[in-house]
């Protein structure tokens, strides 16, 4: 270990800069992952504070462990504080601003009522709302913003708090590699340069896999075997539908549109299968979701902040929404709400789907018409890092990109998402002034969030800067040819710990087509399967924990929502591992 920490200068990471071995470096540096563990899943820490325990550790880390000179360790936490606030908490701030105008202007109640046209059980609801609609979401903006909207949505249909954010944040898997325009899948190819078509065509081969049986899971989240059995072929049907769709997209038609073409295949084929089919237990289920909903409205209404998601201002004197009259629609009585969806007129239905029209049609604008995405690309300001750029350099001696922060100003899906929110506000008669309260009264609603995200990248800016996650990675990556077993768990890791997949990418694609080539394994494999592994992690990542926390109005109860979630995020990736390990053998006929 260094003797005494250096306070200025360049910085080059180790690799096993502890008594020079890899083992004992490794676990050295997982010390920051298992402070955010232990702290949210063990010891119950509101989120924030354990995001800020783990910058500390992290820094301890890289400072006196790694050798990172105590100047650059402190500049690299301000550049990743800064990138989570912009752009990845300015993309969900603006999602649930535009929420909040919905359900401001009265169009929300419609909405729940389309949804509750299409089918009146909320366990199906849960499939349309939180898998094929969260992942349109995902498929155009990403980084949180399908766990904030669906989170509310499943709210508004008559979820408890709790249970509506563990349902979103395991539908918010299998969409995740093909997220926000595949960014996930052209990042790992710009650093492989290994073609993204063909990382994608690999994912496509991997991904679905998961997709198929997500529905299924769903529904035993939301109403246990008793669900299962009373709506297991809807939740077949939209599984099959959505995954055969997203191989046939990945693989032949295009990766950027891969969870468009699929999530809209689940969704229509819900719709017709509903036709021809409905579940039984309807009423059995809504009875358990209310007495559960009610129990935990209330445990939220005596917390230290009100319900977000039911609109709340965050004064502990005053009730959720849900719990009082500008609210009381969300406990309304089944033929109420039978009532209210027979009213729907199609210009009512038409209104209450435009602000979600309209985002698929800003981002496919956006994103898919090459002058508009070049344009709008153009717009992008390059900022060299003050003190890190050109001071830290990658393990190989070059200088870091990663110093470079780009403000996204105005390509930046949270941009996109506030001129919805502009537009929707307009449209609907809310006007500027209701959007500038809505944004002023979320902000102050969000201030523990931004705290929290702001301290969960610091802390993967500081790991990923400073060599530590190279040297965890690289320990793995021993592992032989065995690796194949073991890889999508480096994509688990840098997507729990940056709650990104794109990140997780950046982190680990090198090195998992390094380790590949070393072990004799098709490296596209394994740069695939950090993109799979990280889908799974994403459920458990401080970041979107918190997202799915805020939107549901269960802010500084990260760590309920961790517990409930852990074991399926568990389950899930154990199964990835053995089916990319089973592709480096037996299943090899299955990759493209």
């Amino acid at each position: 270990m260094t003797a005494l920490p250096a306070l200025t200068g360049s910085y080059q990471p180790e690799i096993a800069p502890v008594l020079d071995s890899l083992a004992l470096s490794a676990l050295v540096a997982a010390l920051p992952l298992l402070t955010v563990f232990v702290t949210l899943g063990v010891l119950r820490w509101k989120a924030h504070w354990a995001g800020l325990a783990a910058v500390a550790v992290a820094l301890l880390v890289a400072v006196l462990a790694f050798g990172m000179p105590v100047g650059l360790a402190a500049l690299s936490a301000t550049q990743g504080a800064v990138f989570g606030l912009f752009p990845i908490m300015w993309i969900v701030f603006t999602a649930i601003v535009l929420y909040q105008v919905t359900v401001r202007s009265g169009h929300f109640e419609d909405l729940r009522a389309t949804f509750h046209l299409i089918s009146d059980d909320p366990r199906v609801q849960a499939i349309i709302i939180a898998f094929c609609f969260g992942g349109l979401l995902e498929a155009l903006a990403g980084f949180g913003a399908p766990v904030a909207i669906t989170g509310v949505m499943l709210m508004a249909v008559g979820f408890s708090p709790l249970r509506a954010a563990t349902v979103v944040l395991l539908a918010n898997t299998a969409p995740v590699a093909f997220g926000a325009i595949g960014i996930p899948i052209i990042t790992a190819g710009n650093l492989t340069k290994i073609p993204y078509t063909e990382i994608g065509a690999y994912v496509g081969h991997q991904t679905p896999v998961i997709a198929l049986f997500v529905p299924l899971l769903l529904v035993l989240m939301a109403d246990g075997r008793r669900g299962i059995r009373q709506t297991w072929p809807i939740a077949l049907v939209v599984g099959v539908a959505f995954a055969v769709a997203q191989w046939i997209s990945a693989t032949w038609i295009s990766v950027e549109l891969t969870d468009i073409v699929a999530s809209l295949a689940g969704l229509a084929a819900a719709v017709l299968f509903l036709r021809v089919w409905q579940p039984s237990g309807r009423e059995a289920a809504l009875e358990t979701l209310s007495a559960e909903r009610e129990r935990d409205l209330v445990t939220v209404a005596g917390g230290e902040r009100t319900a977000y998601a039911a609109g709340g201002s965050g004064d502990e004197t005053e009730p959720p929404r849900a719990l009082d009259k500008a609210g009381d629609d969300h406990s309304v009585s089944i033929a109420e709400l039978d009532a209210r969806a027979r009213a729907l007129t199609p210009r009512r239905i038409s209104m209450a789907l435009f602000p979600y029209v309209l985002v698929i049609a800003i981002f496919s604008v956006a994103k898919l018409v090459p002058a508009v995405k070049d344009w709008l690309a153009g717009t992008d300001v390059k900022i060299p890092w003050p003190g890190t750029s050109g001071e830290i350099l990658t393990h190989g001696g070059e200088a870091s990109a990663a110093t470079t922060y780009t403000f996204q100003w105005l390509s930046s899906p949270g941009t996109l998402l506030l001129l919805s929110a502009l537009i929707v506000a307009l449209v609907y008669g809310v006007g500027v002034s209701g959007l500038g309260a809505e944004l002023a009264a979320t902000a102050h609603k969000m201030r523990f969030a931004f705290l929290t995200v702001a301290s969960v990248l610091a802390l993967a800016y500081v790991m990923n800067l400073s060599g530590q996650t190279i040297t965890i990675g690289t320990w793995i990556a021993g592992a032989g040819a065995a690796f194949a077993f073991l890889s999508p768990l480096l994509g688990w890791i840098g997507t729990a710990v940056t709650g990104s997949d794109t990140s997780a990418n950046a982190l680990f694609a090198t090195l998992q087509q390094t380790a590949a080539t070393r072990a004799g394994i098709d490296p596209t494999l394994l740069v695939a399967a950090n993109t799979s592994g990280g889908v799974v992690g994403k459920m458990i990542s401080p970041q979107n924990l918190t997202i799915a926390a805020t939107a549901v109005g269960m802010v500084g109860r990260e760590s309920e929502i961790l517990r409930k979630v852990l074991p399926w995020s568990v389950g899930l990736i154990i199964a990835v591992c053995v089916l990319v390990g089973l592709q480096s053998t037996v299943l090899g006929w299955m990759l493209p």
